[in-house]
């Protein structure tokens, strides 16, 4: 049994201090005088093999998270001029704002939960409860150490502190998690997997009403009745004003457009980052005051559409404008599921009365209140505060168009586009699916045209997806598929009630199941 030594430590210089037990649920709690917490952390001596593998969840949805082994390195900013990094905003879409990395051979670091894996046998360490902060772990496979901190820095305390809610579980892969999740008393909201089809992949925001319709008239063809017909970004003025579309683009509105969707038997979805808004967007323009301020100035989240702002949850006037927009799109349009994006928007500060994870969970909370019943895909969010709050949620990057995008798009971040890497995140957060909520590992494509994908890398992204997620979408002109791809379409989709899935990680991945009655094993090559 592994000892587990805690330190809380506080700015007037006072310190606590402990040990438990690291098995099954442990929550530590401390009394503590009136101040401010400095820093709370533990660290236990947990030695694995060199052959061993360890994966610690990245900070949110697009964070690349694939196991590492005792010789990997891994990378944050600090190859790139640090006047680009801050132009560009490339620290602000993930931890590297808040977290150091140490990018030294053996060393990693993540978030809310990890394990270490030795063959079948798995040894997870998890959060039980992110409010106090989120948890960050580092392991380092040369001292063998495992530390814990509390993402949780000035806030104000006294009186009885919840340091940790850990849980510590060993054993196969199945039982590790589903023990994990018993404890938080998470369950997903809906066990129904869907498919359909997005706009984005194929068009991006080059949309307006008649290619909607057209695609919709050409995904019909193929489609179940209640699948997802999903109309992405571009349907929007500017990023941030959602009460009207574009009007040049979108005369009539979106409710015909719902209407349509309907009226082919399919359910329509429709993009929204309801926490940020663009640069020149209307929110922008007439409304400084809903951004959130960080020193007397907005909180830059990043690059995207010329750059783009974080609003403040706290503000009465976000709040109802919000609920005005999900009024408006869920009752008055009629849309029945809505992919939330970029949601690590709304919580990338904590204060001294809350840290940033609570302030993350009280937006899940709120988008939740929002939508009632309504199906939400959420995207570019921490997962954890994520877990039963969503339907869906996307557990990797963007795919890109072709493999693994440019050499330049390689040195930037984690969170980049990269069809390559979204097949990792898909394999290794694939505990997820089904306990969270519903893992969406993005689209997959088997069109020709504006592809620069091979048609084995094809295979790949679409066999992992319909085996490994719930959602599983496409942004393919279907109407275009020959005979031969809407074969190809059809035992995509049968693949996808393959039972008795089992993965294997070493010497390659490798995804073994049963599918129409017979064994079936798939190679899944992530190789550059």
């Amino acid at each position: 049994m592994n000892e587990l030594v805690w330190t809380v430590e506080l700015e007037s210089g006072e310190s606590f201090t402990g040990t438990a037990a690291a098995e099954g649920e442990v929550r530590i709690l401390t009394d503590l005088p009136e101040g401010r917490l400095k820093s709370v952390a533990a660290q236990m001596h947990l030695p694995r093999r060199e052959t061993d593998r360890v994966f610690l969840n990245g900070f949110q949805s697009w964070s690349h998270c694939p196991e590492r082994g005792s010789r990997d390195i891994l990378r944050g900013l600090s190859h790139l001029p640090r006047l680009g990094v801050r132009s560009f905003g490339l620290e602000k879409y993930g931890d590297y704002y808040f977290l150091p990395y140490p990018e030294q051979e053996g060393v990693s670091h993540g978030e809310s939960y990890g394990y270490f894996r030795r063959g079948e046998e798995y040894h997870l360490v998890a959060s039980l409860d992110e409010t106090n902060g989120y948890t960050l772990l580092e392991y380092d496979f040369q001292s063998g150490m495992l530390r814990m901190r509390r993402d949780c820095g000035g806030l104000r305390c006294g009186g009885t502190f919840r340091a940790f809610d850990l849980f510590f579980a060993a054993g196969g892969e199945d039982e590790v998690f589903d023990a994990w999740f018993a404890a938080m008393g998470v369950r997903p909201r809906t066990e129904e997997k869907i498919a359909g089809y997005s706009s984005w992949y194929n068009r991006y925001q080059n949309i307006d009403a008649a290619c909607i319709r057209s695609d919709l008239a050409a995904c019909a063809e193929e489609l179940s009745p209640g699948d997802l017909f999903q109309i992405d970004d571009g349907w929007e003025p500017k990023v941030g004003d959602w009460l009207t579309p574009d009007r040049k683009k979108f005369p009539r509105g979106l409710k015909p457009l719902a209407d349509d969707i309907h009226a082919r038997g399919l359910r329509a979805g429709l993009w929204l980052a309801p926490f940020v808004c663009q640069r020149g967007s209307e929110i922008w323009k007439k409304h400084r005051d809903w951004l959130l301020d960080y020193n007397g100035r907005p909180w830059f989240c990043g690059v995207n559409w010329g750059g783009f702002y974080s609003l403040d949850i706290d503000k009465p006037a976000v709040q109802s404008y919000l609920q005005q927009v999900f009024r408006r799109v869920l009752d008055e349009w009629g849309f029945d599921l809505v992919k939330l994006d970029f949601l690590y928007g709304a919580a990338p500060l904590g204060s001294e009365t809350e840290t940033r994870a609570g302030r993350m969970i009280r937006a899940m909370e709120l988008l939740r209140e929002l939508c009632g019943e309504k199906l939400i895909l959420g995207c570019g969010v921490p997962l954890m505060p994520a877990f039963g709050r969503v339907d869906y949620c996307r557990i990797g990057c963007d795919v890109g168009l072709d493999w693994d995008g440019s050499r330049l798009m390689q040195l930037t971040h984690r969170e980049r586009v990269s069809t390559r890497q979204s097949i990792e995140n898909t394999v290794y957060r694939r505990q997820l699916n089904g306990r969270a909520f519903g893992n969406d590992p993005d689209v997959f494509f088997l069109r020709t045209e504006n592809l620069k994908l091979t048609e084995k890398q094809k295979r790949t992204l679409a066999e992992v997806n319909a085996l490994l997620g719930d959602v599983w979408l496409t942004s393919d002109d279907m109407g275009r598929y020959s005979e031969k791809q809407r074969k190809r379409y059809r035992e995509l989709r049968a693949l996808r009630e393959a039972e008795n899935l089992r993965v294997a990680v070493d010497g390659g991945i490798e995804i073994r199941c049963t599918a129409g009655g017979e064994e079936r094993v798939f190679s899944v090559d992530t190789g550059k």
